[in-house]
């Protein structure tokens, strides 16, 4: 039942975690852009929010709606082959820094984020980022559950309590300041330049501007 579960971990198949949203299928219809943020939002939410510890078990691509998932997470166990990046400004896009800052330093986000750039699972790792390094994704899921095991042994109301009490002493709501950056998701996307920048990326050619 539900209430014997007390540690989720949250894996993918194939070749990568997470790639966030279809550009294509927002280029062709931007008005989805209202319900993508929507179902961003609370399925960030669900995952921060949730009483009980969720560990994120990366490999290969955590991009856009996969950065806030494991932003939005208590540790992240990742594979060599994992890349984190956020390349919503080269589709003409906001979001993903809140759940970004609360992974890496507040230049190291900037960086990514204003040249597009990602970084491996190894520099993550020695960001603090990434609790967990593994050669392959094949060893994710033994790595996510020897972390899930020793938190599975103890207290499950302790457990509950001390992660309301984390969520708590963090600097702002990342709700919050998610809510506030999906204003601005809102803004790129009302730009002519959002429009050229998905427009670019669907026709495979660099932007003009």
């Amino acid at each position: 039942t539900l209430d014997e579960v007390r540690v989720i971990i949250i894996r993918s198949e194939g070749r990568g975690f997470c790639a966030g949203v279809d550009i294509k299928e927002l280029d062709a219809n931007p008005d989805l852009i209202v319900v993508v943020n929507h179902a961003n939002y609370e399925t960030f939410r669900a995952v921060h929010r949730n009483p009980r510890p969720v560990i994120v078990a990366v490999h290969g691509f955590v991009l856009g709606g996969g950065i806030g998932v494991a932003g939005a997470a208590d540790i992240i166990v990742a594979s060599e082959c994992a890349t984190f990046g956020v390349p919503e400004v080269d589709r003409g896009a906001m979001g993903g820094a809140a759940h970004l800052q609360r992974m890496f330093p507040v230049q190291k986000v900037r960086h990514m984020y204003f040249t597009g750039e990602a970084i491996t699972a190894a520099e993550a790792y020695r960001l603090g980022a990434v609790e967990k390094l593994v050669k392959n994704k094949d060893e994710l899921r033994e790595a996510a559950l020897t972390i899930a095991r020793k938190i599975a042994a103890k207290s499950p109301a302790m457990i509950a309590i001390a992660k309301e009490s984390l969520n708590g002493v963090e600097d702002g709501d990342l709700e919050d300041k998610y809510r506030w950056e999906q204003g601005f998701t809102l803004q790129a996307y009302l730009h002519p330049e959002s429009a050229e920048t998905r427009r670019a990326f669907v026709e495979k050619r660099d932007a003009k501007f």
